[in-house]
């Protein structure tokens, strides 16, 4: 068994659905690789073939009808207030378009010979799916990839005897489309994506595939490629089409894909593949998890989820953590779309909750690993993304609200939808734009980077000039509230418009990070004194946490927990101010306490993608082993499909991601203060590892190594030379990589404080335990 094991999914047969093909993907292109022996089919996907077209989702009655649904959200007439949203107030239309599918790639193999030695693996570290197998005495091979620099999914068809190659190829689409032959060499696929809401579908796509072959003979007629008797195969995909951005469909699909793979077509295989090999390792191998290799690690992958609750596979939690990060890779890159629901690969025409970016959590999970698992630049779609709804959402702000600003609510598309979808008990949420813009401050807090700081800067500013315009009031005792508004999806009494409420909990949280964030911003990049003064002023008049008569921390204002309908409700958003957020933390030492008992009331239960975030919540309370459990949890066949995917069910990408940063948890959490806590919440489960590449705020580099559940080395890089402060369960030496002592200082148990270079490399050796109690360095 090799290290490699920890970052390989294997099968010993084909596919039979969708949910056992493994992923392939560039940011913009993608394909679920079946692995067939009689037909291989890779079902693409490229990032902006969504239903509709540029259209203006806000309601012209929204603005007129806002002064009366407050009126009733503050009386308490919440059925009253969802009949006039839901007529006067949600977008027009209701519900967004939706992602789709280009179609699928479909070889043939002739023959019918019994096969044997079959494999089927992705290769998570080379971004590589690859399958073997033997029929009547051939040894065959395919290797499958979606190549960032050559902008097309290669695949290569080989076998151990010449002449030996023989298939056809074709293209279907359940969209609205057609095939034809394209030269002697090639086929295309054009197509058109569907009207939804009365919004015409205006997105035209093309997909060619080429064949370039060593032997044998190639025709191509009617939409159909025939090869037979080739030594060997080089199969090239692209797809483009006519979205420029989310305003502008003037592009040429078929010209995009034309030079695409005229590109490619012009490289010899060992070049494409040694180039994509180079671009994705320059990602992937910036942060590696070693865990130790148990015999379980070597059976097929989907048998290893099966047993995984039983313990004994430690290293599939590796897998998983290496699994998110390619992930992410795979489906966000700069100058592509931001990873949707399911990344970027979707089979259907009408996936569940239309695939599109739902942000009142999914979308920000996505991105939670982006930072501490050292994939900043995946984290650019976001930024456009934002860029993009500071403009809708600046005339949805204006239109709806009267304000200035920008605001979007729990879901945008690619058309940058920014007004209230889906009805009013999940759709009247203001905050899901505050919420998102918050990765722009986080990216200074890892990067130290005030050039992009500034950047960005407006998108902040837009978020927080919009609440100070429309924050309200509460009669009862002049705190400022949102209203109307929702904690996302759960609702506090039963029956319509439930949901509906002023100042929930989650709201005045992500209001404080957001004020908190632009007045530091503006005092770091010397800009706009009278805004950081307004922010300030109006984060002073936030209504405070609460704890409910029960213990709890209150998910509303008024003690309604326990009226709640859904006391195992998945959406715990009530906690994000204990992550991703920083407010309930160890001191003051209560609200922790009420933190937990939230949690323990609302269980462990959950969809996937709220056991991805739970995992979070509890390595935030320093119980790695509750944590690790949750993980447990989530990697059953119920949470988790063959090929990895996590399942809600159905399917969504979020607990994928949300589970990866979970782990970075328990590894390094740098929240507070930015201090760099090692194994702060380390499970029983993992006494033995070691990881390097994880990112800490504060711009640090932290590669970490550790025994008997305790640390026994790191290595430290600063890259902005500021003071680092570490807690972990000990005290340490440190010294540079030449061996130099550096003076260190240790102010409190398990605390070691010292001064760093911009690009010094330290290392550090445990010498001395820290205080009877303090092993979690809490």
């Amino acid at each position: 068994m090799t290290p490699r094991t920890a970052h390989h999914l294997w099968y010993p047969a084909p596919a039979r659905e969708w949910l056992q093909a493994l992923p392939v993907g560039n940011g913009r292109l993608g394909a679920m690789v079946h692995g067939g022996t009689d037909t291989e089919q890779l079902q693409l996907n490229e990032d902006t073939v969504w239903a509709g077209g540029p259209h203006v989702f806000d309601n012209p009655r929204a603005a007129q009808a806002l002064p009366e649904i407050r009126r009733l959200v503050l009386a308490g007439q919440w059925a009253e207030a969802a009949r006039l949203i839901d007529s006067d107030f949600m977008g027009v239309p209701v519900r967004q378009p939706q992602y789709q599918t280009v179609g699928s790639l479909r070889l043939r193999f002739p023959g019918a010979g019994e096969v044997s030695g079959y494999r089927r693996l992705l290769d998570l570290a080379q971004g590589i799916h690859s399958v073997e197998y033997r029929r009547e005495g051939v040894r065959h091979r395919r290797e499958v990839f979606a190549s960032a620099p050559d902008q097309v999914i290669a695949m290569r068809l080989t076998a151990d005897r010449p002449g030996q190659i023989s298939f056809t190829a074709s293209f279907d689409s359940p969209m609205t489309a057609s095939a034809a032959s394209a030269g002697l060499t090639a086929i295309a696929l054009e197509g058109r994506t569907w009207s939804t809401g009365g919004v015409e579908g205006r997105v035209r796509f093309a997909a060619l595939a080429r064949v370039l072959s060593e032997g044998g003979r190639v025709t191509s007629r009617e939409g159909e490629l025939r090869i037979t008797g080739a030594d060997a195969v080089t199969l090239l995909v692209s797809a483009g089409t006519n979205y420029v951005n989310w305003r502008d469909l003037s592009g040429d699909p078929a010209g995009r894909a034309g030079r695409d793979l005229e590109a490619a077509a012009s490289r010899p295989w060992a070049e494409l593949r040694r180039r994509h090999v180079v671009d994705h390792d320059a990602l992937y191998s910036r942060a590696v998890l070693d865990l130790p290799a148990t015999e379980a690690a070597a059976l097929p992958t989907d048998r290893r989820v099966a047993g995984f609750a039983a313990g004994g596979d430690p290293q599939l939690a590796a897998l998983y953590f290496h699994y998110g990060r390619y992930l992410l890779i795979a489906s966000s890159r700069p100058g592509t779309q931001p990873a949707n629901l399911q990344g970027l690969w979707n089979d259907l025409t009408d996936p569940p909750w239309g695939c599109k970016y739902t942000i009142n959590i999914n979308t920000q999970m996505n991105y939670w690993p982006a930072a501490p698992a050292n994939l900043l630049e995946c984290r650019q779609p976001l930024f456009a993304l934002l860029r993009d709804l500071a403009v809708t959402g600046a005339r949805t702000a204006r239109d709806c609200y009267g304000a200035r600003g920008w605001v979007a609510h729990h879901n945008v598309d690619a058309w940058r939808g920014t007004a209230p979808a889906d009805g009013a008990f999940w759709g009247m949420w203001p905050t899901g734009g505050a919420w998102l813009s918050l990765a722009v401050w986080e990216h200074y807090r890892f990067t130290g980077d005030t050039a992009a700081l500034r950047e960005h800067f407006p998108v902040l500013a837009g978020a927080a000039r919009f609440f100070l315009d429309t924050l309200i009031e509460d009669p009862s005792d002049d705190h400022l509230v949102t209203c109307p508004s929702l904690s996302p999806e759960n609702a506090h009494h039963p029956g319509p418009g439930g949901s509906l409420c002023a100042g929930p909990t989650m709201d005045n949280q992500i209001l404080r990070d957001l004020f908190d964030a632009v007045a530091a911003s503006c005092e770091l990049l010397g800009t706009d004194p009278e805004l950081r003064s307004e922010v300030l002023a109006a984060r002073r008049r936030l209504a405070p946490m609460r704890i409910g008569a029960d213990g709890r921390l209150q998910e509303w204002r008024e003690d309604w927990d326990a009226l709640a309908p859904e006391q195992d409700h998945r959406h715990v958003s009530h906690l994000y101010g204990l992550h991703p957020g920083n407010q309930i933390n160890r001191d003051p030492p209560g609200l922790l306490q009420a933190a937990r008992t939230a949690l323990e009331q609302r269980g462990d239960a959950g969809t996937g993608w709220s056991l991805g975030w739970k995992i979070n919540f509890w390595a935030r309370l320093a119980d790695g082993d509750r944590s690790y459990k949750l993980l447990a949890d989530q990697l059953t066949e119920q949470r988790t499909a063959p090929n990895l995917f996590d399942l809600h069910p159905p399917f969504q990408i979020d607990g994928n991601f949300g589970a990866a940063a979970g782990i970075t948890e328990w590894l390094l959490q740098s929240h507070h203060a930015d201090e760099l806590q090692l194994l702060p919440a380390l499970p029983g489960a993992l006494p033995e590892g070691s990881v390097r590449g994880l990112l800490g705020r504060g711009g640090f580099v932290v590669d970490l190594s550790w025994s008997g559940g305790r640390p026994i080395g790191a290595r430290i890089v600063s890259r902005l030379g500021r003071p680092a402060r570490v807690r972990a369960s000990c005290h340490f030496t440190v010294t540079t990589d030449s061996g130099a002592q550096v003076a260190a200082e240790h102010p409190e148990p398990g605390v070691t404080r010292f001064a760093t270079a911009p690009g010094s490399v330290l290392r550090l050796v445990p010498v001395t335990p820290a205080g009877e109690g303090d092993a979690a360095g809490r």
